[in-house]
């Protein structure tokens, strides 16, 4: 029998929204800080899965520079109808304190790939938005609605600052809502109730929603109305699927995502989910995308295939001729113009500021130091395993202690390890290492190494990381020499969604990639001639 694998998209990709066409299925899920905005997955079988687009390019559609961490893209909704795609998201503009400032926009295309039209805005009076369209083909735009006045703030979610799930009537030819938006469900007595969708079935319009908080305590709540607008009644279980009460189970934090049915009638239900490490609570792969079958029971009601309320790693598949494909190493040249398709970097909309590809290397225009909300040269990819190798060739010539570039392990401007070639005063060339091990809000640096390293004043350099769980070892060589380990082991468990401040107040997930600042303001170039990623031990 062949077998979904739990999670389907691995690493950071969370809040999957999934919608069928023909036999094509597509996922968006969230990216937050992370340029281009939303990620769009491709997959015929719901085993293998594929990147095919990041739609929000453009300045016009998208400008973050500013958003601070765990900010920008939340919670897409992906639909289709009319001939089109419609694509609905939120960019956040504030974490912390009684506000949000959440805009919520829509953009459509002919094709998944696009071309993806500039955003209409709808409203701002939360966020998780999602779009409906009906069968007698009216559309209808749902978000939950914060509540500022509470003690609600980043990290300590409060109840009252979920205030329900509205829902308003869409007029897609003058791009705007219409009618009085209706509060139309308050949630379940669990709280905290976000990410609504709608599925109409056999005359009762079901909604799943979010509830619990992003973090252990994270559920699918369900509920049911004859009526769009309501009253809903909630599921006898009140859940769908939830890994809360189920902590030996590898699955944590299940919550967040949406029906699809198969061409055949098979129901399949996304979730979100993190695997913590071993014997802790962190995360450092994030949130990521799992995918449960269920069924409608006699009742009305749909309920996990498996029986229970906790998330399966292994799912029957639609065919049973599918096969998983493996997972193979990564090794890329930078000797093209376009940059490979699993890198992103962070907020700008304005990517030829802070990188190029020269033709034989990617070159990082170094800009403000490493953890700016506004413009930094940090070029990166998810880690998508517990344990892998990254390495990458430097040609870097600094001329002073405020220019370096190097190897990051990254997750935001308050966790991060770094390796990076800069200059000291009486050394000249040297390797260091730059560690913020989740001093939030201050940002504070450690410094690992009792002292730089010194390097030949030119030539390239490579560079390596390697993560086994919640351990990460540096090392370096020059060209043509043995590898040789720098620093001590650093902690890569902080390196995660828990790490720092807890698990309700960070949203991405690790990231392994290339960076430079040059915090005198002159733009110093870094080329990086290649950079792999191999992943170890799975």
């Amino acid at each position: 029998m062949s077998q979904i694998i739990n999670p389907i998209l691995p690493g950071f990709n969370p809040d999957p929204s999934i919608c069928r066409v023909g036999s094509d299925y597509y996922i968006a899920t969230s990216t937050f800080e992370w340029y281009p905005g939303v990620q769009l997955h491709h997959s015929t079988d719901l085993v293998n899965w594929r990147l095919v687009c990041r739609p929000l390019t453009r300045a016009s559609q998208l400008d973050m520079r500013g958003n601070p961490d765990s900010c920008g893209i939340w919670a897409p909704c992906l639909s289709h109808a009319d001939g089109l795609f419609w694509l609905v998201y939120t960019d956040v503009k504030r974490l912390d304190g009684n506000f949000k400032d959440a805009h919520n926009y829509i953009v459509t295309a002919p094709d998944i790939t696009g071309p993806w039209s500039d955003p209409v805005h709808v409203n701002s009076s939360g966020f998780d938005p999602s779009l409906f369209h009906d069968e007698d083909g009216r559309k209808w735009f749902l978000n939950m609605v914060w509540n500022h006045r509470t003690d609600s703030i980043g990290g300590q979610p409060k109840h009252p600052a979920f205030a329900g799930i509205l829902a308003q009537e869409y007029d897609a030819k003058a791009g705007r809502l219409i009618g009085e938006a209706k509060n139309i469900f308050a949630g379940s007595p669990h709280g905290l109730v976000e990410g609504p969708h709608l599925f109409r079935r056999d005359g009762w319009y079901y909604m799943t929603v979010a509830e619990g908080g992003t973090g252990y305590d994270h559920a699918v709540t369900m509920a049911r109305s004859r009526a769009l607008t309501g009253p809903y009644e909630l599921h006898p279980d009140t859940f769908l699927m939830t890994s809360k009460d189920a902590p030996e189970t590898p699955l944590q934090r299940a919550g967040h995502g949406q029906i699809v049915e198969t061409p055949d009638g098979a129901v399949y239900h996304t979730h979100l989910c993190s695997r913590p490490l071993p014997g802790t609570r962190r995360s450092p792969l994030g949130r990521e995308t799992g995918l449960q079958k269920c069924v409608w029971g006699e009742d009305g009601w749909l309920r996990l295939a498996e029986g229970g309320l906790v998330p399966a790693v292994e799912v029957e598949a639609p065919d049973p001729q599918t096969r998983k494909l493996p997972v193979e190493p990564v090794h890329r040249v930078f000797d093209g113009d376009r940059l490979p398709d699993e890198f992103q970097w962070l907020r700008t909309p304005f990517p030829e500021r802070i990188f190029s590809l020269t033709g034989s290397a990617l070159r990082l225009h170094a800009r403000e130091s490493i953890g700016s909300w506004f413009e930094q040269a940090l070029v990166a990819r998810r880690q998508e395993q517990w344990a892998f190798r990254a390495e990458t060739t430097l040609d870097f010539a600094p001329r002073s202690h405020q220019q370096a570039a190097g190897l990051t392990h990254y997750y935001n401007r308050s966790k991060f390890h770094y390796l990076a070639v800069t200059w000291h005063e009486t050394l000249g060339r040297v390797l260091t290492i730059l560690s913020c091990p989740g001093d939030w809000p201050h940002g504070k640096l450690d410094f690992p190494l009792e002292a730089p390293v010194k390097l030949p004043d030119e030539g390239t350099v490579d560079l390596a990381a390697e993560v086994d769980g919640a351990e990460l070892q540096f090392s370096w060589r020059l060209a043509g020499d043995e590898w040789q380990t720098v620093g001590p082991v650093l902690d890569a468990s902080v390196i995660s969604d828990e790490g720092g401040r807890g698990e309700h107040a960070s949203f991405t997930g690790a990231f392994i990639g290339m960076a430079a600042f040059d915090t005198s303001g002159s733009a110093i170039a870094a080329d990086f001639g290649r950079f792999s990623y191999v992943p170890m031990g799975e």
